[in-house]
């Protein structure tokens, strides 16, 4: 949500029906170190080994 105040909780009025992934997902989008590792993936030619890496050092994990 751009520009919304985190801290008011009418910016979020879902935020008590989140479950544990919804908020996980929304403190690893605003993670500056996840950021740039996510673009560094993103401007790469995305081996499986550094999708991999990536995947582990986020701690995701991908439907089929």
């Amino acid at each position: 949500m751009p520009g919304a105040d985190w801290k008011s909780e009418e910016a979020y009025p879902d935020a008590k029906k989140a479950e544990v992934a919804d908020i996980a997902w929304e403190w690893l989008r605003r993670n500056c170190e996840y950021q740039r590792d996510y673009m560094a993936l993103a401007a790469s030619e995305r081996s499986s080994e550094m999708a991999d890496h990536f995947r582990q050092r986020w701690g995701l994990s991908f439907r089929s």
